[in-house]
């Protein structure tokens, strides 16, 4: 005989409950874990992948991983020091960029910025100020990351953990349904298909749309010849993950910093302009249809939602979690509703009321 409803919400709500106090408590040493598994599910297509061309799963992980190690060797020898150089370049041009743009508008607007005025003092004090304090924050957050997370955990924990869970993945995943309530075990295997759906096309797509994009801005924009264009294409393709914001930022980062580089030569602004609607187009029309698709159901609302609340409870792990819990949630939301518009309090005690049917996912 199963166990009545509210002793089962009774039992699921402690281990909820368990599981976000220990996410607060143990966040910092939970950090390799969660990334070693992020890492795991976003390479587990891959590694299926070459299954089904007659590698064995030992032999596939091996060949992700020897791959994955080229590829870190590579970046880190080639981009890594470059974009350092970059940010700290533009940290040390931040007051030459605020007195040029003070020069601008006295020159066109001579009323607006006197000596004396309110507006000169404080881009002079902003200007200075990022110079300031922009590279000891970047030096502080490389340090204090550094006694957070040490080089241990980034280069050793980290990758042994994202390689034991992608060797062990499907069985983890049998083992996981074995442990399942026999009485909801067909209930929780579509729910968690579902949000296995959501987050894949989610995760991978918006991984692969984020890394395409933020390659294309600072390959184009270098190409143009504007400096830092690495940084704003790192900038740009990082943010994409957040929606709307990763085109708004590094465009008007871009196209701020080519008009006092190419401040005249109007075409150069263009260009800078025209690659930023380029890619914007594609990601509209191209790459996040193709990608991520048009069923994930994480509307943008509430993608920003979840990343603020999680990242202020629970630090970079929260934001970390945030996009499968916000998945999650909204799958159960989505269920719930489901459950409800078949029940008599929707349909009423007549039964005459018809739910409405469920688009397909």
């Amino acid at each position: 005989m199963a166990l009545p409803v509210r002793e089962q919400l009774k039992y699921w709500s402690i281990a909820a409950a368990v599981f976000f106090v220990l996410l607060y408590a143990l966040g910092d040493q939970l950090l390799p874990f969660f990334l070693g598994a992020a890492i795991a599910y976003f390479l587990d297509p891959i590694a299926d992948w070459l299954e089904g061309r007659g590698c064995s799963r030992g032999l596939a992980t091996g060949l992700i991983t020897v791959a994955a190690v080229i590829v870190f060797v590579l970046v880190t020898m080639l981009v890594v020091p470059t974009l350092v150089q970059q940010a700290i370049q533009l940290f040390n041009t931040a007051p030459n960029l605020a007195r040029d743009l003070g020069a601008f508008l006295t020159e066109k607007f001579p009323s607006l910025l006197d000596e004396g005025s309110t507006l000169r003092q404080s881009l002079n004090s902003l200007g200075q100020t990022v110079s300031d304090r922009g590279g000891q924050l970047l030096n502080s957050a490389l340090t204090s990351a550094a006694s957070l997370i040490n080089v241990v955990v980034l280069f050793v924990i980290v990758p042994v953990v994202a390689v034991y869970l992608l060797l062990d993945w499907d069985r983890m995943i049998e083992k996981v349904d074995g442990l399942l309530p026999r009485d909801h075990a067909p209930v929780i295997r579509e729910l968690a298909t579902e949000i296995d759906g959501t987050l894949s096309s989610f995760i991978r797509g918006m991984g692969t749309v984020c890394l395409v994009l933020g390659t294309y801005y600072a390959v184009a924009l270098m190409l143009v010849g504007l400096q830092f264009g690495l940084v704003v294409g790192f900038v740009a393709g990082l943010l994409t993950f957040i929606p709307y914001v990763g085109a708004l930022v590094g465009g008007a980062l871009a196209i701020g910093l080519a008009l006092f580089q190419f401040w005249g030569e109007w075409h150069w602004i263009a260009a800078v302009a025209g690659i930023f609607m380029l890619g914007q187009v594609a990601e509209g029309n191209v790459l996040t249809p193709k990608l991520v698709g048009s069923s994930v159901g994480l509307h943008p609302v509430w993608l920003i939602l979840a990343l603020s609340v999680f990242g202020a409870l629970f630090g970079f792990v929260g934001m970390l979690v945030a996009v499968p819990m916000a998945a999650a949630l909204g799958v159960f939301v989505r269920f719930a509703i489901d459950q409800y518009q078949q029940s008599l309090l929707y349909r009423g005690v007549d039964g005459q009321g018809k739910p409405k049917p469920r688009p397909e996912d």
